[in-house]
């Protein structure tokens, strides 16, 4: 079982920034992939960022360029920072721990872009 904890996020005014945080038990280096997915309202859960066992990254189009992935090895973190937020940012957003053989997901938290 691997434990996929996500923190940050919150109230978030349009044009800012917020970086969000997941902590996983299992050493993200040997993790296939970890990535941050978000579903808002009403609508299906959508991947956002990817970051590879080897380091490649990959974003959703409606994110790329002003979204980073980034992971640190030794803490077995990865984050997601994003920059100039809009309301189409509002969902919960959810770390994923993926390999062959499982995948394990997050509580999720909350990014709310509002005024």
């Amino acid at each position: 079982q691997v434990q996929v904890v996500e923190s940050g996020g919150g109230l978030v005014e349009p044009g800012g920034s917020v970086r969000l945080s997941c902590t996983v038990s299992k050493s993200i280096s040997s993790i296939y992939q970890m990535s941050w997915f978000r579903q808002a309202p009403g609508l299906e859960r959508e991947l956002v960022a990817a970051i590879c066992r080897g380091g490649t990254t990959h974003y959703a189009g409606t994110v790329e360029g002003r979204v980073t992935i980034s992971r640190d090895i030794t803490k077995n973190t990865v984050a997601l920072q994003m920059n100039r937020v809009a309301h189409d940012d509002t969902a919960v957003y959810y770390c994923n721990a993926h390999d062959v053989d499982y995948d394990y997901w997050g509580q999720g938290v909350q990014v709310t872009v509002s005024p």
